[in-house]
Protein backbone atom coordinates (compact mmCIF):
# COMPACT_ATOMS: atom_id res chain seq x y z
CA UNK A 1 0.00 0.00 0.00
CA UNK A 2 1.66 2.97 -1.10
CA UNK A 3 -0.36 6.72 -0.06
CA UNK A 4 1.29 9.67 -0.53
CA UNK A 5 1.59 12.27 2.02
CA UNK A 6 -0.23 14.73 0.03
CA UNK A 7 -3.25 12.89 -0.72
CA UNK A 8 -6.40 12.31 1.85
CA UNK A 9 -7.75 9.29 2.92
CA UNK A 10 -10.71 9.93 5.66
CA UNK A 11 -10.50 8.05 8.53
CA UNK A 12 -12.72 4.72 8.31
CA UNK A 13 -12.11 3.87 4.63
CA UNK A 14 -10.93 0.09 3.36
CA UNK A 15 -7.99 0.35 1.13
CA UNK A 16 -6.99 -3.36 0.58
CA UNK A 17 -2.99 -4.06 0.15
CA UNK A 18 -1.41 -2.94 -3.01
CA UNK A 19 -3.66 0.26 -3.37
CA UNK A 20 -1.87 3.52 -4.97
CA UNK A 21 -2.93 6.76 -3.85
CA UNK A 22 -1.50 10.02 -5.49
CA UNK A 23 -0.78 13.25 -4.10
CA UNK A 24 -4.09 15.21 -3.66
CA UNK A 25 -6.14 12.40 -4.30
CA UNK A 26 -9.55 12.57 -2.12
CA UNK A 27 -10.78 8.91 -0.54
CA UNK A 28 -13.87 9.00 2.07
CA UNK A 29 -14.56 7.77 4.89
CA UNK A 30 -17.64 5.11 3.29
CA UNK A 31 -15.40 3.86 0.38
CA UNK A 32 -13.39 0.15 0.09
CA UNK A 33 -10.91 0.06 -2.54
CA UNK A 34 -9.92 -3.47 -3.57
CA UNK A 35 -6.39 -4.85 -4.09
CA UNK A 36 -4.31 -3.36 -6.52
CA UNK A 37 -6.32 0.04 -6.94
CA UNK A 38 -3.99 2.92 -8.18
CA UNK A 39 -5.54 6.43 -7.58
CA UNK A 40 -3.93 9.46 -9.71
CA UNK A 41 -2.99 12.91 -8.35
CA UNK A 42 -6.20 14.74 -7.48
CA UNK A 43 -8.49 11.81 -7.97
CA UNK A 44 -11.73 11.72 -6.15
CA UNK A 45 -13.52 8.73 -4.87
CA UNK A 46 -16.48 9.44 -2.53
CA UNK A 47 -19.78 7.85 -0.90
CA UNK A 48 -20.55 4.16 -0.12
CA UNK A 49 -18.53 3.56 -3.05
CA UNK A 50 -16.83 -0.18 -3.84
CA UNK A 51 -13.98 -0.43 -6.20
CA UNK A 52 -13.03 -3.83 -7.37
CA UNK A 53 -9.61 -5.43 -8.06
CA UNK A 54 -7.11 -3.21 -10.18
CA UNK A 55 -8.99 -0.60 -11.46
CA UNK A 56 -7.41 2.80 -12.05
CA UNK A 57 -8.59 6.00 -11.69
CA UNK A 58 -7.09 9.06 -13.88
CA UNK A 59 -6.71 12.91 -12.50
CA UNK A 60 -9.70 14.99 -11.30
CA UNK A 61 -12.11 11.68 -12.40
CA UNK A 62 -14.86 11.85 -9.42
CA UNK A 63 -16.53 8.72 -8.16
CA UNK A 64 -19.59 8.03 -6.16
CA UNK A 65 -20.78 11.40 -6.00
CA UNK A 66 -24.56 12.49 -5.19
CA UNK A 67 -26.68 12.19 -8.03
CA UNK A 68 -28.26 14.73 -9.87
CA UNK A 69 -31.42 14.09 -8.84
CA UNK A 70 -33.87 17.06 -7.01
CA UNK A 71 -35.35 14.02 -4.85
CA UNK A 72 -32.76 12.72 -3.53
CA UNK A 73 -32.83 13.08 0.19
CA UNK A 74 -29.23 12.68 1.17
CA UNK A 75 -29.68 8.63 2.52
CA UNK A 76 -26.65 6.15 1.91
CA UNK A 77 -26.61 5.19 -1.74
CA UNK A 78 -24.04 3.04 -3.45
CA UNK A 79 -21.75 2.81 -6.33
CA UNK A 80 -20.49 -0.53 -6.56
CA UNK A 81 -18.00 -0.96 -8.68
CA UNK A 82 -16.17 -3.98 -10.49
CA UNK A 83 -12.72 -5.14 -11.08
CA UNK A 84 -10.19 -3.35 -13.63
CA UNK A 85 -11.98 -0.81 -14.70
CA UNK A 86 -10.54 2.37 -16.12
CA UNK A 87 -12.05 5.82 -15.42
CA UNK A 88 -9.99 8.79 -17.38
CA UNK A 89 -9.89 12.23 -16.86
CA UNK A 90 -12.75 14.23 -15.87
CA UNK A 91 -15.15 10.88 -15.86
CA UNK A 92 -17.66 10.95 -13.03
CA UNK A 93 -19.97 8.14 -12.01
CA UNK A 94 -22.64 8.65 -9.52
CA UNK A 95 -24.19 6.75 -6.70
CA UNK A 96 -27.82 5.54 -6.44
CA UNK A 97 -30.57 7.54 -5.79
CA UNK A 98 -33.22 6.74 -2.86
CA UNK A 99 -36.45 9.03 -4.75
CA UNK A 100 -39.62 6.95 -3.71
CA UNK A 101 -39.87 7.39 -7.81
CA UNK A 102 -38.78 3.62 -8.12
CA UNK A 103 -34.86 4.10 -7.22
CA UNK A 104 -32.72 1.26 -7.11
CA UNK A 105 -30.42 3.58 -4.46
CA UNK A 106 -26.96 1.33 -6.22
CA UNK A 107 -25.32 2.20 -9.36
CA UNK A 108 -23.76 -1.01 -10.61
CA UNK A 109 -20.71 -1.45 -12.94
CA UNK A 110 -18.93 -4.68 -13.87
CA UNK A 111 -15.68 -5.46 -14.85
CA UNK A 112 -13.07 -4.62 -17.51
CA UNK A 113 -15.06 -0.91 -18.95
CA UNK A 114 -13.29 1.74 -20.10
CA UNK A 115 -14.39 5.47 -19.21
CA UNK A 116 -12.96 7.72 -21.56
CA UNK A 117 -12.19 12.06 -20.49
CA UNK A 118 -15.05 13.46 -19.70
CA UNK A 119 -18.03 10.54 -19.63
CA UNK A 120 -21.02 10.15 -17.35
CA UNK A 121 -22.59 7.83 -15.75
CA UNK A 122 -25.90 9.07 -13.67
CA UNK A 123 -27.64 7.26 -10.90
CA UNK A 124 -28.69 4.16 -10.86
CA UNK A 125 -27.53 2.81 -13.80
CA UNK A 126 -26.35 -1.05 -14.60
CA UNK A 127 -23.78 -1.02 -16.61
CA UNK A 128 -22.23 -4.38 -17.65
CA UNK A 129 -18.54 -5.75 -18.76
CA UNK A 130 -16.32 -5.03 -21.47
CA UNK A 131 -18.20 -1.62 -22.43
CA UNK A 132 -16.18 1.28 -23.80
CA UNK A 133 -17.87 5.11 -22.92
CA UNK A 134 -15.82 7.40 -25.16
CA UNK A 135 -15.22 10.72 -24.60
CA UNK A 136 -17.64 12.95 -23.35
CA UNK A 137 -20.60 10.10 -23.95
CA UNK A 138 -23.33 10.32 -21.41
CA UNK A 139 -25.91 7.91 -19.87
CA UNK A 140 -28.29 8.93 -17.66
CA UNK A 141 -30.40 7.92 -14.94
CA UNK A 142 -31.70 4.32 -14.64
CA UNK A 143 -30.35 3.07 -18.05
CA UNK A 144 -29.03 -0.34 -18.54
CA UNK A 145 -26.15 -0.45 -20.89
CA UNK A 146 -25.25 -4.33 -21.20
CA UNK A 147 -21.90 -5.80 -21.65
CA UNK A 148 -20.16 -5.41 -24.80
CA UNK A 149 -21.58 -1.97 -25.55
CA UNK A 150 -19.50 0.88 -27.12
CA UNK A 151 -21.31 4.48 -26.80
CA UNK A 152 -19.05 6.28 -29.11
CA UNK A 153 -18.01 9.91 -28.58
CA UNK A 154 -20.67 12.52 -27.54
CA UNK A 155 -23.04 10.28 -27.19
CA UNK A 156 -26.09 10.72 -25.04
CA UNK A 157 -28.29 8.05 -23.74
CA UNK A 158 -31.79 9.42 -22.22
CA UNK A 159 -33.15 8.53 -18.86
CA UNK A 160 -34.47 4.55 -18.66
CA UNK A 161 -33.21 4.04 -21.80
CA UNK A 162 -30.91 0.64 -22.74
CA UNK A 163 -28.46 -0.30 -24.79
CA UNK A 164 -28.13 -4.52 -25.60
CA UNK A 165 -24.84 -5.86 -25.73
CA UNK A 166 -22.95 -5.64 -28.05
CA UNK A 167 -24.47 -3.13 -29.40
CA UNK A 168 -22.69 0.18 -31.23
CA UNK A 169 -23.53 3.60 -30.89
CA UNK A 170 -22.43 6.12 -33.38
CA UNK A 171 -20.70 9.71 -32.18
CA UNK A 172 -22.97 12.13 -31.53
CA UNK A 173 -25.85 9.80 -31.35
CA UNK A 174 -28.91 11.00 -29.14
CA UNK A 175 -30.72 7.74 -28.07
CA UNK A 176 -34.35 8.09 -26.69
CA UNK A 177 -35.41 5.07 -27.34
CA UNK A 178 -33.76 1.18 -27.01
CA UNK A 179 -31.24 -0.40 -29.19
CA UNK A 180 -31.43 -3.91 -29.61
CA UNK A 181 -28.20 -5.68 -28.92
CA UNK A 182 -25.70 -6.62 -31.51
CA UNK A 183 -27.23 -3.45 -33.75
CA UNK A 184 -25.81 -0.29 -34.96
CA UNK A 185 -27.87 3.18 -34.41
CA UNK A 186 -26.69 6.49 -34.94
CA UNK A 187 -28.31 9.51 -35.21
CA UNK A 188 -30.65 12.32 -33.70
CA UNK A 189 -32.69 10.90 -32.63
CA UNK A 190 -30.77 7.49 -33.20
CA UNK A 191 -32.33 4.98 -35.58
CA UNK A 192 -30.90 1.35 -36.23
CA UNK A 193 -28.23 1.32 -39.09
CA UNK A 194 -27.44 -2.18 -39.35
CA UNK A 195 -25.60 -5.02 -37.22
CA UNK A 196 -22.09 -4.13 -35.35
CA UNK A 197 -20.76 -6.22 -37.87
CA UNK A 198 -16.93 -5.07 -36.63
CA UNK A 199 -17.42 -5.76 -33.22
CA UNK A 200 -19.51 -9.38 -33.83
CA UNK A 201 -16.32 -10.76 -35.89
CA UNK A 202 -14.20 -9.30 -33.71
CA UNK A 203 -16.29 -11.82 -31.03
CA UNK A 204 -15.52 -14.97 -32.87
CA UNK A 205 -19.17 -15.13 -34.27
CA UNK A 206 -19.39 -16.88 -37.18
CA UNK A 207 -20.99 -15.57 -40.87
CA UNK A 208 -24.11 -18.28 -40.47
CA UNK A 209 -25.51 -16.13 -37.48
CA UNK A 210 -24.68 -13.15 -38.75
CA UNK A 211 -26.29 -13.54 -41.43
CA UNK A 212 -29.34 -14.80 -39.44
CA UNK A 213 -29.02 -11.34 -37.74
CA UNK A 214 -29.26 -9.29 -40.27
CA UNK A 215 -32.57 -11.22 -41.34
CA UNK A 216 -33.73 -10.63 -37.76
CA UNK A 217 -32.87 -6.46 -38.22
CA UNK A 218 -34.53 -6.14 -41.25
CA UNK A 219 -37.80 -8.45 -39.96
CA UNK A 220 -37.87 -5.56 -37.05
CA UNK A 221 -37.67 -3.09 -39.03
CA UNK A 222 -40.49 -3.92 -41.09
CA UNK A 223 -43.50 -1.46 -39.79
CA UNK A 224 -46.24 -3.40 -42.03
CA UNK A 225 -46.00 -6.24 -39.88
CA UNK A 226 -47.30 -6.70 -36.11
CA UNK A 227 -44.44 -6.66 -33.95
CA UNK A 228 -45.55 -9.85 -32.30
CA UNK A 229 -45.43 -11.19 -35.63
CA UNK A 230 -42.04 -9.94 -36.48
CA UNK A 231 -40.68 -11.72 -33.05
CA UNK A 232 -42.30 -15.13 -33.80
CA UNK A 233 -40.67 -14.48 -37.33
CA UNK A 234 -37.16 -13.77 -35.85
CA UNK A 235 -37.44 -17.04 -33.30
CA UNK A 236 -38.46 -18.95 -36.63
CA UNK A 237 -35.19 -18.47 -38.41
CA UNK A 238 -33.63 -20.04 -35.34
CA UNK A 239 -35.40 -21.74 -32.69
CA UNK A 240 -31.90 -22.80 -30.94
CA UNK A 241 -29.83 -19.53 -31.70
CA UNK A 242 -28.80 -17.86 -28.46
CA UNK A 243 -28.60 -14.61 -30.05
CA UNK A 244 -31.80 -14.56 -31.93
CA UNK A 245 -33.74 -15.95 -28.22
CA UNK A 246 -31.45 -13.28 -26.97
CA UNK A 247 -33.14 -10.28 -29.15
CA UNK A 248 -36.43 -11.53 -28.93
CA UNK A 249 -36.56 -11.30 -24.57
CA UNK A 250 -34.61 -8.10 -25.05
CA UNK A 251 -37.52 -6.51 -27.49
CA UNK A 252 -40.39 -8.06 -25.64
CA UNK A 253 -38.99 -6.24 -22.13
CA UNK A 254 -39.21 -3.09 -23.71
CA UNK A 255 -40.67 0.06 -22.06
CA UNK A 256 -39.19 2.91 -23.73
CA UNK A 257 -39.47 1.46 -27.53
CA UNK A 258 -37.21 0.96 -29.71
CA UNK A 259 -34.96 3.04 -31.93
CA UNK A 260 -36.66 3.12 -35.71
CA UNK A 261 -34.96 1.07 -38.61
CA UNK A 262 -33.12 3.44 -41.07
CA UNK A 263 -31.59 7.11 -41.59
CA UNK A 264 -32.84 9.96 -41.03
CA UNK A 265 -33.95 11.82 -38.14
CA UNK A 266 -37.41 11.27 -37.39
CA UNK A 267 -37.97 11.63 -33.92
CA UNK A 268 -40.59 8.56 -33.86
CA UNK A 269 -39.22 5.46 -32.79
CA UNK A 270 -40.43 1.47 -33.68
CA UNK A 271 -43.23 1.15 -30.81
CA UNK A 272 -42.87 -0.68 -28.03
CA UNK A 273 -44.42 -4.54 -28.82
CA UNK A 274 -47.02 -6.22 -26.24
CA UNK A 275 -46.37 -9.90 -27.19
Amino acid sequence: MAIHSLAFVEPGARVADGVEVGPFAVVGADVELGPGVRLMAHAVVLGHTRLGDGCVVFPHAVLGGEPQDLKYQGGPTRLIVGSRNTFREGCTIHRGTDSPAGGRGETRIGDDNLFMAQSHVAHDVLLGDSCVLANSAAVAGHCVIQSGAILGGLVGIHQGARVGRMAFVGAGAMVSQDVPPFFMAQGDRARLVGLNLVGLRRSGMDRDRIALLKQALHLLGDRSVPRASSLESILALGPDLAELVELVAFVRASKRGLCRSGRGDDARGIEAGTA
